[in-house]
């Protein structure tokens, strides 16, 4: 997709003579406009969900929460917590990956059993581990989080394995690859060892084009380039509500 998504934006740009927009930019502004319509999923979502519960929302395939639910499942992972000191013992503190961007859960292995981790908020977790009836246990075991370090109770998970993390991931940044031809344009070479298309839907790809659109304007100082893209982004965001 992302080379047919950098033709158009050169097609458009080139037949009104807007200007041209070189691969290392292309990528700059494909990577920006890929995390505007990720991070535009969970409101999306949520606008959705609002319009479930007043009864606006229709159902089969007219169920677009459940198409957005689709597509952010897409970015699940689950992967074992890295301890923030590996191989040292009594370690309970853990680095989330870097590449997460919202925790779905966090789960404790006991034995042969899973538990989920509660999160705690920072002002709670002193007042819960002072108490005999709420101090986190093994089988209720609880978590807080300051940054991306996560920090388990009790004090007692602190081996290597010992959590695992259900979580929604950033989309990879995309990379259009090329190569570079003599006194001409750089041809796509989908075959480079650092290629990376667009990991959003296909249906994504016209609201792609209208976001690097944008971008490319504004690098080239071409305001009709710009409100062109907004335009076309305007009218599908209507026709998506």
């Amino acid at each position: 997709m992302i080379n047919s998504v950098r033709q158009t934006v050169l097609s458009i740009l080139n037949k009104n003579n807007y200007g041209y927009v070189s691969p290392s930019d292309f990528n700059l502004f494909a990577k920006q406009a890929q995390l505007d319509i990720f991070e535009d999923y969970f409101y999306q979502y949520n606008y959705q969900i609002n319009k479930e519960n007043a009864r606006q929302s229709g159902t089969g395939y007219a169920d677009i929460k459940k198409g957005y639910e689709e597509v952010i499942d897409t970015f699940g992972v689950i992967n074992p917590l890295i301890q923030t000191v590996p191989g040292t013992p009594g370690s309970n503190t853990w680095n989330m990956p870097s590449d997460y961007y919202l925790i779905n859960k966090i789960l404790y292995r006991d034995g042969a059993r899973q538990n989920e981790v509660e999160r705690v908020h920072q002002n709670k977790i002193t007042l819960l581990n002072q108490s005999l009836l709420t101090a986190p246990s093994a089988l209720y075991p609880a978590y807080t989080q300051t940054g991306s370090v996560v920090t388990a109770f009790p004090s007692t998970i602190n081996n290597a394995g010992d959590l695992t993390c259900q979580y929604i991931r950033f989309p990879k940044d995309p990379v259009w690859t090329y190569i570079n031809l003599s006194g001409g344009e750089p041809v796509f070479d989908q075959t480079a060892a650092d290629y990376q298309d667009f990991e959003l839907p296909q249906d994504d790809e016209p609201t792609l084009i209208m976001k690097i659109l944008q971008f490319s304007g504004m690098s080239i100082r071409e305001i009709q380039a710009v409100q062109f893209g907004q335009q076309q982004e305007a009218l599908e965001d209507q026709q998506e509500r």
